[in-house]
């Protein structure tokens, strides 16, 4: 029998507009033995998202995408965040589909090839929101510019950066960002072998 459960006794939608945010009344099972007593925590509804690092294997480069992010608001020199290729599922789409359009519609760039490095939470102490992160192989040689959709209030600044580079930004905590900071270090530990698939023209493996 599984000794991990938990109840939902209630659930309330506290509010609602671009995300939602609901309320939940629940308790769950105790290491020790036993329920914990009626809990209430917020839920941060998000649908299921998909972030992908676009990598060009033949000049060793990484796309990357700035952009204004509420969520730094807080600490107002930070509010502009070096991130990577990212969106919502939406109704219909699969995460492939939705890495390609994302990857036309954020930076500008034609995925060659697409492979799938993890599927994670982000932050499941709150939020719902379930990642399944890529790595697409672009050509970013004419990478750059300013991107995104109008209807969606995008201002997004691309840029295509030597992966060496990428990762010093990384180092000296240019890149703040969970995601990006997850999928460079990710390509810092396969790319030798990634580039070596890719360059020669290979399947790449499941990671």
């Amino acid at each position: 029998m599984n000794d991990k459960q938990f109840q939902i006794l209630d659930t309330q939608v506290v509010y609602e507009g671009f995300f939602r945010l609901e309320q939940y009344t629940l308790k769950h099972t105790l290491f020790n033995g036993g329920w914990s007593p009626p809990l209430k925590r917020e839920l941060f509804r998000r649908g299921n998202c998909v972030a992908v690092l676009l990598y060009d294997p033949n000049r060793d480069e990484v796309v990357l995408i700035e952009q204004f992010r509420v969520g730094a608001v807080l600490q107002p020199e930070r509010a502009w965040q070096l991130e990577i290729v990212a969106g919502a599922i939406e109704e219909g789409e699969t995460a492939e589909e939705v890495a390609y359009r994302e990857a036309r519609e954020e930076a500008g760039c034609e995925i060659l090839e697409l492979i799938e490095i993890k599927q994670f939470f982000t932050t499941p102490g709150g939020s719902s929101e379930w990642i399944t992160l890529f790595c697409g192989r672009v050509d970013s040689s004419r990478v750059g510019g300013i991107h995104g959709l109008d209807e969606e209030d995008e201002d997004i600044r691309v840029t295509a950066v030597k992966f060496d580079e990428a990762f010093q930004m990384l180092e000296d905590g240019k890149i703040e960002s969970g995601i990006p900071i997850l999928a460079i270090q990710w390509l810092y530990i396969h790319r030798e072998q990634l580039r070596s698939q890719w360059l020669a023209g290979l399947n790449s493996p499941a990671w």
